[in-house]
């Protein structure tokens, strides 16, 4: 048996119990049916993808496609939130509002620390976003060209934006989908910086080059013939990265809707080379981030300080297929937990390991050992850590007082997360399914965050990922080791 050094353990008894011996209550959070207790979702309205995402000044500002009036999707802002520890939020005042050349669309926002755009001065470098124009009114007529990439800039550390005045900054050169611009500072072979764009086009990626944020110029494009195509692609991010032998890689995550593995929404990635304007895939394999259904659109913060050494990424959790009707009322989508991404190696193949922030820790409230047989949860805030015995199969379920069920396995090299019995479904015909991964290699622990509505799953640390939502008709309330897990830590997590 592995010993952790990162808890303290109790005697385990049937059920579960703190340190002192005292048979712990479950407590459910009653604000809000199906509220997340500690992940963020707006106060009101809808959410769809983070934008924007940069750090400043030791607070992570957090954007993110936003409409204020109504829980389904319709003329988008920028929403905004900050946080100073990446576990509690503070949601501000909405950062972009529509204009007469459209909706704001997705885009990023990077510290133009030399002010090469000329939008700030030396002792005040402006923060500078990237987005996308959408206008609705060309695109009822018919027009290809109605997405364009528009600028903002702050000079206030991210409080407060104005637009550029000479908007949009880069045209569209006749795509139907033109759209969600990643922006971030490159060292060219000539040691020169460069702005770099990667933009998402029909179902391909184009890289534009900039050396003062306003002015773009096309370098090459990636995506013909290789990966998935089901859908359009989105929300691409071109991050560099080594890999195990130290050698440097790039990894390029693109979003594809529909054509996921689980039908609907999914984020692909490709590892390879990037070399004046040209990305070069290691291999054709076709590659996930996330294999559950509900992890869509996520990109990474810049500007985050040297010394952190990581890769910080979040998306939303969530599914074009069903977002818009599932039965949340006065808010629609949650965010993923923030997540660190980093490459490993599985028989001589790289691979994108996701794995939970480190800030998640600071949510622990208390730590409880639990028998292999059913027991109690705390709360609806929940995280979960156990060792994986069994070379073959493991699995535990989750239920509630109204007789649901919420299954978790690893059986003939498939992980599954069962959301068949796990609640409302009624509101789409596909939302009720078993979702699985391949998991080709050994399983030796596991990590499960659960919130009201959702749950994360990382096996090895985030080697293999599954996110999923879920609406239980009342809180989930007992769970229950069936296989092949030991050594089980369930955490009862600080909450809204």
């Amino acid at each position: 048996m592995k010993t952790r050094s990162l808890f303290f353990f109790c005697l385990a008894s049937l059920s579960i119990l703190s340190c002192n011996q005292q048979e712990i209550k479950f407590t459910p959070n009653t604000l809000e049916q199906f509220r997340p207790g500690y992940h963020f979702s707006p106060a009101k309205g809808w959410m769809n993808d983070p934008n924007g995402l940069i750090y400043i000044d030791g607070e992570y500002h957090l954007f993110f496609q936003h409409y204020p009036d109504s829980t389904v999707w319709g003329p988008m802002h920028w929403g905004h939130a900050v946080s100073k520890d990446l576990v509690n939020w503070e949601e501000l005042p909405i950062a972009l509002f529509p204009d007469s050349l459209g909706y704001i669309f997705s885009g990023s926002a990077v510290y133009d620390e030399e002010n090469s755009s000329e939008l700030g001065s030396k002792e005040n470098p402006p923060l500078v976003a990237l987005f996308t124009y959408h206008d609705p009114t060309q695109e009822k007529e018919g027009a290809l060209d109605f997405q364009s990439q528009g600028l903002a800039y702050s000079l206030d550390k991210g409080n407060t934006w104005s637009k550029y005045a000479t908007n949009p900054v880069l045209l569209n050169p006749g795509f139907r989908d033109f759209r969600d611009p990643k922006v971030t500072q490159i060292t060219k072979e000539n040691g020169q910086k460069s702005w770099l764009m990667t933009l998402a086009v029909k179902d391909q990626v184009h890289f534009y080059e900039s050396a003062n944020l306003k002015d773009w110029s096309l370098l090459g494009e990636f995506g013909k013939g290789i990966g998935a195509h089901g859908g359009v692609w989105e929300c691409p991010d071109l991050i560099p990265m080594k890999a195990t032998d130290g050698s440097q890689k790039w990894v390029l995550l693109v979003s594809t809707n529909p054509g996921g593995p689980q039908k609907g929404s999914a984020t692909q990635y490709f590892i390879g080379d990037f070399k004046q304007g040209k990305f070069t895939p290691d291999d054709s394999l076709l590659r996930w981030l996330d294999y559950g259904p509900d992890n869509y659109a996520g990109v990474t913060w810049s500007n985050l300080p040297k010394d952190q050494d990581r890769n910080l990424w979040i998306g939303w959790m969530s599914n074009w297929d069903y977002a818009q009707v599932v039965p949340t009322s006065t808010w629609r989508s949650a965010l993923t937990i923030p997540r660190e991404i980093n490459l490993f190696e599985v028989d001589g193949t790289l691979l994108l390991k996701s794995s939970p922030a480190r800030e998640l820790e600071k949510l622990r409230k208390t730590t409880y050992s639990i028998s292999k047989t059913e027991s109690l949860l705390p709360s609806t805030s929940i995280e979960i850590l156990a060792e994986v015995i069994s070379d073959e199969l493991f699995s535990l379920t989750f239920s509630n007082e109204s007789g649901e069920e919420l299954s978790i396995s690893k059986e003939m090299g498939l992980v599954t997360i069962d959301r068949r019995k796990a609640g409302k479904t009624n509101f789409n015909l596909d939302f009720a399914a078993a979702h699985s991964a391949p998991m080709s290699w050994k399983a030796e622990s596991i990590r499960i965050f659960l919130d009201a509505s959702s749950i994360e799953l990382f096996v090895n640390e985030g080697e293999l990922v599954l996110t999923s939502t879920l609406f239980p008709s009342s809180p989930w309330s007992k769970i229950k080791i069936n296989h092949g897990l030991d050594e089980v830590q369930l955490i009862e997590l600080f909450s809204k």
